[in-house]
């Protein structure tokens, strides 16, 4: 008998995401629900529709990777 497995999508997080994650991430699915495939569109995309950058800038494809890198995606 076949045992069934579940997907936890946050099974690797260590804390709630904050109001800003959640909002990126659906910024994120927004764009990619667009048509948006790369790094370049996407920073343009969130430039245009938000949030903005966590530090108060303007995206860049830099600022993007660094973030994407601190929060561990």
């Amino acid at each position: 008998m076949a045992v069934d497995r579940y997907l936890e999508p946050h099974q690797a997080r260590q804390r709630p995401g904050t109001l800003f994650e959640d909002l990126l991430g659906d910024a994120i699915e927004r764009a990619f629900g667009e048509g948006v495939q790369t790094l370049p569109e996407l920073v343009a995309y969130l430039n245009r529709s938000g949030p903005g950058c966590d530090n108060g800038e303007v995206w860049t494809e830099a600022s993007f990777q660094a973030l994407m890198a601190r929060l561990g995606y």
